[in-house]
C-alpha cells in the first residue's frame, strides 16, 4: 500500500512507535527490506538520496511502486536530503510520495523561502515534505555528508519555522551523525532538547544518522516522540560485509544468485533488530482500524 509521509506518521506519531527508514541503493537492498518488513507486519519508508537517486535512477523507484502495489504494508518512497528544488520536482515526477528539501546549511530566511517552495509544488501532488533544521553530523565515512560540528535544533525556531513553511515532518539535530561512528567518536545524544521539540511542536519529528547509535538512547528517543529514524550504513555494512565473506569463500561465484542470498539473509537480520528497536513491528494493523 502506498501512501505519503503525513498519512503514514500521523498513526505512528499517535501510537507511539518510529518507522524505519532506509536507503535503498539496489534490488538487493529492496528486497532484503521488502522481506523482513512483511514478515514482521511493519510499515517502512523506503529511501535514497540525491546520489544513490541520480545513480539507480527511475527504475528502482518504479520497482519500489510494485512492491507497495502488491502488498498490505504501508510504503513510503522518500528522497532523503533533496538537494535542490530541481531534484524535489524530478523525484516528485518520478513517482516519489514524499521529498525532503535539505536546506539546513542556509541562513534561516533562506531555508525558510526554498521549504515553502518545494511545499507549494510538492501538496499539490498530495506528496509530503520534510525538512531539516540545525545540523546532522558526520563520521566522516558517508555519502549523505554532513557537518564537523552539530548545530542542535532550536525550539523556538523550530516552531517558527513549522509555521512558516507548512512542512509535514521536521528533522531534528539532537546529536546525531551519518555514518558509522569510529571508535574515538561517541554520540551522546540531547534527549532534553528532544523533549522539548516534542512538547513545542505539533508534526511528527524524524530523526538522521540513525546507524550505530546505542539502542537504549535509540529507544528512548521513540517513547519521548520520534516517529521515524533513518537507516542506511548499518544495513550496508552487513550487506557487503557477508558479500566479501561469500566471493572470498567462493572466487568462482559470478552468478548473483549465488552470490546475495547469503548478504541479504545477514541484512535482514539488521534490518529486524531495528524494527524491534523502533517498536514498529506487527503495527500494519493501526492502518486498517
Amino acid at each position: 500500500m502506498l501512501m505519503n509521509m503525513k498519512e503514514l506518521l500521523k498513526v505512528a506519531d499517535e501510537k507511539g512507535f518510529a518507522v524505519p527508514a532506509f536507503n535503498i541503493g539496489s534490488d538487493q537492498l529492496l528486497k532484503a527490506v521488502m522481506q523482513q518488513v512483511k514478515e514482521m507486519k511493519s510499515p517502512v519508508i523506503l529511501e535514497m538520496s540525491p546520489d544513490e537517486f541520480n545513480f539507480v535512477e527511475n527504475s528502482l523507484v518504479q520497482s519500489m511502486i510494485y512492491e507497495a502495489s502488491k502488498t498490505d504494508v504501508p510504503v513510503v518512497i522518500h528522497l532523503d536530503h533533496g538537494d535542490k528544488y530541481e531534484t524535489v520536482v524530478r523525484a516528485i515526477q518520478a513517482g516519489f510520495t514524499s521529498v525532503m528539501i535539505d536546506a539546513s546549511k542556509l541562513p534561516y530566511e533562506e531555508n525558510i523561502a526554498i521549504t515553502q517552495k518545494v511545499c507549494e509544488v510538492a501538496h499539490l501532488a498530495n506528496v509530503s515534505v520534510e525538512s531539516e533544521l540545525g545540523t546532522i553530523g558526520t563520521t566522516g565515512n558517508s555519502i549523505e555528508g554532513g557537518t564537523t560540528g552539530v548545530i542542535y535544533t532550536d525550539p523556538d525556531q523550530a516552531k517558527d519555522f513549522v509555521e512558516k513553511t507548512g512542512i509535514d515532518t521536521l528533522a531534528v539535530a539532537i546529536g546525531t551523525a551519518h555514518g558509522i561512528y569510529p571508535s574515538d567518536m561517541k554520540p551522546e545524544l540531547r534527549l532534553d532538547i528532544l523533549q522539548t521539540l516534542k512538547d513545542t511542536l505539533d508534526i511528527p519529528l524524524v530523526l538522521h544518522g540513525g546507524s550505530s547509535n546505542k539502542d537504549e538512547e535509540i529507544a528512548k528517543a521513540v517513547k519521548i516522540g520520534i516517529s521515524k529514524i533513518n537507516i542506511s550504513s548499518d544495513i550496508k555494512v552487513a550487506f557487503y560485509e557477508k558479500c566479501r565473506e561469500v566471493l572470498n569463500a567462493h572466487p568462482e561465484y559470478r552468478e548473483p544468485l549465488e552470490i546475495y542470498p547469503e548478504p541479504i539473509k545477514a541484512c535482514r537480520e539488521v534490518i529486524a533488530h531495528k524494527v524491534n528497536l523502533f517498536d514498529s513491528a506487527d503495527k500494519v494493523k493501526y492502518y486498517y482500524e
